[in-house]
């Protein structure tokens, strides 16, 4: 699977999981899907309710306004990101625990080195087995 996505989505993304340090910043990715490809058209920045910097919950009402915004546009949902603000880019025990829909990207980034920020992606079975896809910013 690949998965585009624009520069200026990620700049957003990563000024906002930026923003909310030390704590975990998450949100919602919608857009359109094709054979092997997916590209982010809309990134939608939601609160973590847990306001914690070792694991996040997304605001339900966030969750369904951004579904509602996503389906009233002619997009999907594609998945969902959120920040790791001192580890690798790599899911936890947690994350795969929680990953609901084996049809969704994770998106991880890592601020674990704050001068470089690493984005990954990745597609977590219904087994919690992970597969790294490949991500493009441009």
């Amino acid at each position: 699977m690949k998965l585009i996505l624009g520069k200026e989505d990620y700049n957003k993304i990563l000024a906002y999981c930026r923003q909310n340090l030390p704590n975990e910043a998450c949100g919602l990715l919608a857009g359109t899907e094709g054979v092997g490809v997916k590209k982010i058209l809309k990134v939608y920045l939601l609160t973590n309710t847990d306001a914690s910097n070792k694991h996040f919950s997304m605001s339900p009402q966030e969750q369904f306004a951004a579904l509602k915004d996503a389906r009233a546009n002619g997009m999907v949902l594609i998945g969902s990101f959120h920040s790791h603000p001192a580890s690798p880019p790599r899911p936890s025990e947690e994350d795969k625990r929680l990953a609901y829909d084996s049809a969704m990207e994770y998106l991880i980034l890592s601020l674990q080195d704050k001068e470089n920020p690493v984005l990954k992606a990745f597609g977590i079975d219904e087994n919690r087995n992970v597969t790294a896809h490949e991500i493009e910013v441009n």
